[in-house]
């Protein structure tokens, strides 16, 4: 059975653009690959987050991990933090990776332009901890986006550097893994890209929004004053709550209002309350699960515990194979 890894920063709520992009497929996968998911609560370290911020986001990614479907009896949940063998592994891996291909990764040069007050170290060395955080469990399978594809060659780059210093034939090469064919793409409520957190929480429809708030953001997305001519194409703030609907609403409804647009006959407030109420029922089985298991604190703790166990034991044949090959003394 291959190894599936993938992780996800503790910055926040999860949306709906990580649950239908990735999260409804890991699902899937845990029935088919020995998959690990894990909190990169120490990726989320180089924005600098306060320690109690960074509990309870922790905290908040677990509980929606399982609250998707994601079953810790089948894959191996934990937090990254939780598994001190990848900071091992990182270090080791760090004394392998040169400055200047660090600095050519197109994710740091953005981060830098971006953020030019916090260069730090950590968001340097990004695609070295990425690169164990796969590496560690031997995994040859990681959905990843597009933005993550030059990291993964970054991975492939370090594992196979090792095995040529160390004459080995150890780290295996890993790829990038759609479980669908159709990668869904969801857009935000702004009008513009992909939903995410960088661009507030306005853009954003999270899995534990109540009801109220999502027809609230839904009835504030951005629009415009209708089409003039019929069948004319839709801009982008248009087409991306169109995009929504296709997903979250039954094809006959998604027909009915693409009719009325393309006749000039829609009413984007009737169109924006039906879209509202179909992402109210398409969230509900997750928005009631994150409230009971939120409420469940030994279960929790005994996911968060047996997750950790899990990782560790697999994190730990490597880093003694590592320490062999390497020549570290034995401890």
């Amino acid at each position: 059975m291959e190894t599936v890894v993938s992780g996800i920063r503790s910055t926040g709520k999860l949306h709906l653009g990580n649950y239908y992009g990735a999260l409804s497929n890991f699902v899937k996968m845990q029935e088919e690959y020995n998959c690990f998911f894990f909190i990169a609560d120490l990726h989320s370290l180089t924005t600098h987050p306060t320690p109690g911020d960074l509990r309870r986001t922790v905290r908040q990614v677990v509980v929606e991990y399982l609250a998707a479907g994601i079953d810790p009896e089948k894959s191996t949940i934990y937090v990254q933090s939780d598994v001190p063998q990848v900071a091992e592994l990182y270090l080791y891996m760090n004394m392998n990776a040169y400055l200047g291909e660090l600095e050519r990764a197109t994710a740091f040069k953005d981060k830098v332009r971006a953020n030019p007050d916090n260069v730090n170290a950590g968001l340097l060395t990004y695609p070295v901890l990425m690169a164990c955080d796969i590496l560690i469990h031997h995994a040859t399978k990681v959905p990843v986006g597009k933005d993550q594809e030059q990291h993964l060659e970054m991975t492939r780059t370090f594992g196979n550097r090792f095995n040529r210093l160390y004459e080995v034939d150890y780290f295996k090469e890993s790829f990038a893994f759609s479980y669908s064919d159709k990668l869904v793409k969801i857009p935000g409520l702004d009008g513009q890209g992909k939903m995410g957190k960088s661009n507030g929480d306005a853009s954003c429809v999270y899995l534990s929004d109540s009801p109220e708030i999502i027809r609230k953001k839904v009835m504030r997305a951005v629009s415009d004053s209708g089409p003039t001519i019929e069948n004319q194409p839709k801009p982008e703030s248009i087409q991306n709550l169109f995009d929504l609907m296709k997903v979250v609403s039954s094809a006959d409804t998604y027909k009915h209002f693409d009719n009325l647009y393309n006749t000039c006959a829609i009413r984007y407030g009737d169109f924006k309350k039906q879209l509202a109420e179909d992402m109210v029922l398409a969230t509900e089985p997750v928005r009631s699960r994150i409230e009971e298991i939120s409420a469940d604190e030994d279960y929790l703790s005994k996911v968060i515990k047996l997750g950790a166990e899990k990782a560790a034991a697999s994190a730990d044949r490597t880093i003694k194979d590592v320490r062999e090959i390497i020549g570290l003394k034995k401890i």
